[in-house]
């Protein structure tokens, strides 16, 4: 991930990153056996009825849901919350993988995916966790997800939606919510590092920013990986283009709760 951070943006970034990295993250997840029957399921689910082709689309190339979903740490026992899971791409695939053993969470922006995915056959065991009356995305003031001892929250592509300020917010209640040694895995449109507000990178976020953040909030940097890094993304364009939609440079974050 250094490298499609700071390959567009100077070898002054690259130190930074790497301090930061090298500085915060303790050893890497270990990888084991058990991912094994998680994967079964995983793929399973990729087979589901409930997705449509243009889905089905977006697998190898653009999201790499079990590659993904390995690098989180995501298994099948595990009580997990989705954030703002829009029309439920990762739902469905979520919901069948931790149906029967585990306990998914959908919150934020839940409305869609309540109405189309979960009065589907299969989803009744996915839970809604509502926010306060009145709190929306983008306007989060203090809060709490009424839930706790969590295994793993995920967020795919949403924190750019919020201001510095509802992201704290949001990282706070994430860290209330998981048990001790609780996973956080983030993905998200690459902004320049230091780069000011433009209308072009409007819906991108620094990821050195992002670790920071998170970091406040009390989580250690786990691990990153370039699974989502794109160098046919130079960073310049709004992510709707139609250049780079679909293609954009993401970075993807693990964090944990101590």
């Amino acid at each position: 991930m250094i490298s499609f951070i700071c390959g567009k943006t100077g070898t002054a970034v690259l130190a930074s990153v790497a301090m930061t990295l090298c500085l915060s993250a303790p050893a890497t997840l270990a990888q084991d056996d058990d991912f094994a029957s998680t994967r079964n399921k995983i793929e399973m689910a990729l087979q589901g009825a409930t997705r449509t082709p243009a889905e089905i689309a977006r697998d190898e190339i653009e999201r790499r849901p079990v590659e993904t979903l390995e690098f989180f740490g995501l298994r099948e026992d595990m009580r997990v919350l989705e954030l703002v899971p829009g029309a439920g791409w990762y739902t469905k695939i979520l919901a069948p993988t931790l149906r029967g053993s585990g306990k998914l969470y959908v919150a934020i922006g839940t409305d869609t995916v309540a109405e189309r995915v979960l009065t589907e056959p299969g989803f009744d065991e996915v839970e809604v966790l509502n926010l306060p009356e009145g709190m929306t995305l983008r306007e989060l003031a203090p809060f709490n997800f009424d839930v706790d001892n969590l295994d793993l929250v995920l967020t795919f592509r949403n924190l750019h939606n919020l201001d510095a300020q509802s992201r704290a917010h949001l990282n706070n209640a994430i860290f209330d919510s998981l048990r001790a040694g609780g996973l956080y895995g983030v993905v998200d449109h690459t902004r320049r590092h230091l780069e000011a507000d433009t209308r072009e990178n409007g819906r991108r976020l620094d990821p050195v920013l992002v670790i920071r953040e998170i970091q406040a909030a009390g989580f250690e940097l786990v691990d990153f990986s370039d699974l989502h890094a794109s160098v046919a993304d130079d960073l310049t364009l709004e992510v709707g283009h139609e250049t780079v939609t679909g293609r954009t440079d993401r970075f993807t974050l693990l964090f944990r709760k101590p």
